[in-house]
C-alpha cells in the first residue's frame, strides 16, 4: 500500500481553502458590482491564561526561562524522614512481557520500567496495511514508552524506567477485563503501578512513588507521539489539548514547550494526532501537575540517502500529583461514537465526554450534523450502503435538491437585475463626468438604490445561493479530514477519500466549466464572461489537486446536478426570458 498522505495534515491547508472561499466570494460579488459596462462603480495568537493557574504558571506556548519550567521546591525535594522504616528490596531477576488483549486492542507490557512496548488498535491499519501500533517505536526508544514515569531528576527517571518490576501475574497473556500491577522497591524507594483493562479504549491507571517516606513527583507519561505519524506533515498536525470547565484549548505542536510545568484544574488533557489521541481523565482534576514534552526526531528524507534527514517535533505529556496519580487514560481513535461514550466528570455547562477532541473547526455546527445526524448524516447513509463514497454521493444529491429553491431565486434575481440595466446605465452616464471624490457622485448611488427599490431588485440576490454553498464546502473539507471513519475509505478507483487524487480534480474542473457555460449571464461583458468561464475552472482544478478526494467528489457531483437543474430552468418561461435578454445584448454588441 502506498504511503498515506492526508492533505489535511499539510500545514496551511485550512488557510488555502479559506483563501479559495474568499476568492470565490470576491469573484461572485465582483461580477455583480464591478463590471465596467454594466454595473455601478463601487463606493469609495493570543494566549489565554488558564483560569485556575497562578500567574506564574507556564503556558504551553510561552517561551519561559528555565526556572519557570521547574516544579515548586516542595514538589521536587526529596526530604528524608529520619524515622522512616527500611523498605525491603523487591525486583524481578529477568525481563518478561505480558500481553493484555480485547476485541479492540492488544497491549504488550514489559516489566522493565513497567511500560507499554506496543499498543495495537485492532480495527485500524497503518500505511502498509498492518494493524496499527500507536507506539512510535523510533521516538519511544529515545524519549520513553507509554506509561513510563517522568521525573524532574533525569537519573531518577532512568532508574524508574529501567528497573525490573515484579508483575502481579506470571501468565504471558491476559484477556480483558483484567487487572495488572507492577511493584519495585530498593534503597528506600517504593514504586507501584496498578492497571485495570476493560473492553473499551479506556485504561484505569494508579501510580505511587515514595522515597524514604516522602512522595516523589513521578508522573505517568505518554512521551513520544503516535505510531501513525509516518511523515513530517503528520508530526506537524499533532496538538496538546485540554478542557477546563468547558473551555477547550488546542495548542499546536510548534507552541508546545518541552519540559514546561502547568499547575491547575483540568477535566481532561492529552496529546493527539490527526486521528488518534492519548488523553488523561484524572479522578481528581484539581491541583494537577502537567509536564508538556517536545523533543526532536530525525526522519529519513524521500531521497533515500542516509545523510539526508528532516527534523520533526515529537510532543507528549506527563500528568500527576506528588507521590500518586489516580485516573483513567483514553488511548484510541478520535471516532465520534467512541468519544461520546467516554464519560468525564465535569461541572454544569461543560461537555461530559470527549467529543471536543474531534475538532470540526469554525463550521462545526454544519460539519457535525453532516457527518453524524440521523437521516442526513454520512454515518447514517453508510450504515445502510456500507460505503463512504456512495454515502457522499447520496448526501450531495440531497443537499443540492434542498438548495434548488435558491437556484430559482437566484435566476429571478438575475432577471430583475437585467431588466433595470438600461435605466442603471442611463444613471451612470448622467454622473460619469463627476470624479469619485465629488460629493455629487453620491447622488448616483441614491438614484440606483431608488431604482432597485422600485423594481424589487436585491443586488446580492444572485450571489446568495452561491455564497451559501461555501460553508458547506469548508464543512465538508473539515469533516473529510477529521472523521477517522473516512481514513483509508475506498470508493471505485479511490483508495482513500480523505487523501488526494488526480482524476477527480480534473472532473471537477470540467464540470465547473460546463456548468458555467450553461448558465445565462446577460449582465456580463462577453469577453469577461469568456475569461471567467476558463479561468475559474482551471484555477479551482489546480488548487483542488491537494484537497481530499471526497471534497472533489462532492464539488464535482454538485456541478453536474446544477447542470441538470440549469437545463430544466432554461426550458421555463423565466429561463427563456433570461436567454433572450442575453441573445439581444450579444446581437447589439456584434452590430456595434
Amino acid at each position: 500500500m502506498a504511503e498515506y498522505r492526508n492533505p489535511q495534515s499539510e500545514p496551511g491547508m485550512d488557510k488555502n481553502l479559506l483563501l479559495i472561499m474568499l476568492v470565490i466570494a470576491a469573484v461572485i460579488f465582483g461580477s455583480q458590482f464591478f463590471l465596467k459596462k454594466y454595473a455601478p462603480p463601487p463606493k469609495p495568537e493570543i494566549q489565554q491564561s488558564h483560569p485556575s493557574q497562578p500567574a506564574a504558571a507556564a503556558q504551553p506556548g510561552a517561551n519561559v526561562p528555565a526556572a519557570a519550567a521547574a516544579p515548586p521546591a516542595a514538589t521536587v525535594s526529596k526530604a528524608r524522614k529520619p524515622a522512616a522504616a527500611p523498605v525491603p528490596a523487591k525486583q524481578a531477576t529477568a525481563e518478561s512481557q505480558i500481553v493484555i488483549e480485547s476485541d479492540l486492542y492488544k497491549i504488550t507490557f514489559t516489566n522493565r520500567g513497567a511500560q507499554a512496548k506496543s499498543w495495537i488498535l485492532k480495527k485500524y491499519k497503518d500505511d502498509q496495511g498492518h494493524p496499527l501500533d500507536l507506539v512510535n517505536s523510533a521516538a519511544a526508544a529515545k524519549y520513553g514508552y507509554p506509561l513510563s514515569l517522568w521525573t524532574y531528576d533525569q537519573a531518577q527517571r532512568e532508574k524508574l524506567n529501567s528497573a525490573l518490576y515484579v508483575p502481579s501475574s506470571t501468565a504471558p497473556a491476559l484477556n480483558a477485563p483484567a487487572d495488572l500491577s507492577f511493584e519495585y522497591s530498593e534503597s528506600g524507594l517504593t514504586v507501584r503501578k496498578t492497571l485495570h483493562f476493560d473492553r473499551t479504549y479506556v485504561v484505569t491507571v494508579e501510580t505511587s512513588v515514595i522515597e524514604n517516606g516522602s512522595p516523589v513527583s513521578a508522573f505517568p507519561a505518554w512521551p513520544s507521539g503516535f505510531g501513525d505519524q509516518a511523515n513530517a506533515a503528520a508530526y506537524a498536525s499533532a496538538q496538546f489539548e485540554y478542557q477546563n470547565n468547558g473551555d477547550v484549548q488546542r495548542i499546536p505542536v510548534k507552541k508546545v514547550s518541552g519540559g514546561n510545568t502547568l499547575h491547575g484544574t483540568y477535566d481532561w488533557l492529552g496529546v493527539s494526532s490527526t486521528y488518534f489521541a492519548a488523553v488523561y481523565i484524572p479522578d481528581s482534576p484539581d491541583n494537577l501537575n502537567v509536564v508538556t514534552l517536545n523533543n526532536s526526531l530525525e526522519l529519513p528524507s524521500s531521497s533515500g540517502k542516509p545523510e539526508d534527514t528532516k527534523a520533526v517535533e515529537v510532543i507528549g505529556l506527563a500528568v500527576g500529583q506528588p507521590g500518586t496519580y489516580k485516573g483513567r487514560i483514553f488511548v484510541g481513535p478520535k471516532a465520534l461514537d467512541v468519544l461520546d461514550s467516554v464519560k468525564v466528570p465535569t461541572i454544569i455547562g461543560a461537555e461530559k465526554d470527549l467529543r471536543d477532541l474531534l475538532n470540526f473547526g469554525w463550521f462545526g455546527p454544519i460539519a457535525r450534523p453532516l457527518f453524524a445526524w440521523k437521516y442526513i448524516g454520512l454515518r447514517w447513509f453508510d450504515s445502510y450502503i456500507h460505503n463512504w463514497g456512495w454515502a457522499i454521493v447520496i448526501q450531495t444529491f440531497i443537499i443540492n435538491i434542498l438548495m434548488f429553491p435558491l437556484v430559482v431565486y437566484q435566476m429571478k434575481s438575475a432577471l430583475k437585475m437585467q431588466k433595470v440595466q438600461p435605466q442603471m446605465k442611463a444613471i451612470q452616464e448622467k454622473y460619469k463626468k463627476y470624479s469619485m471624490r465629488d460629493p455629487r457622485k453620491q447622488e448616483m448611488q441614491k438614484e440606483i438604490a431608488a431604482l432597485y427599490r422600485e423594481h424589487g431588485v436585491n443586488p446580492v440576490g444572485g450571489c446568495l445561493p452561491l455564497l451559501l454553498q461555501l460553508p458547506f464546502l469548508y464543512a465538508y473539507y473539515r469533516m473529510l479530514g477529521t472523521a477517522i471513519d473516512l481514513r483509508q475509505a475506498h470508493w471505485l478507483w479511490i483508495h482513500d477519500l480523505s487523501g488526494s487524487d488526480i482524476i477527480l480534480p480534473v472532473i471537477m474542473a470540467v464540470s465547473m466549466f460546463l456548468s458555467q457555460r450553461m448558465t445565462p449571464q446577460p449582465g456580463i461583458d462577453p469577453a469577461q464572461q469568456k475569461m471567467m468561464n476558463w479561468m475559474m475552472p482551471v484555477m479551482m482544478g489546480v488548487l483542488f489537486f491537494r484537497f481530499p478526494s471526497g471534497l472533489n467528489l462532492y464539488y464535482a457531483e454538485s456541478n453536474f446536478i446544477r447542470m441538470g437543474q440549469q437545463w430544466i430552468m432554461n426550458q421555463t418561461k423565466l429561463g427563456r426570458e433570461i436567454k433572450e435578454i442575453a441573445a439581444k445584448r450579444a446581437r447589439k454588441k456584434n452590430s456595434s
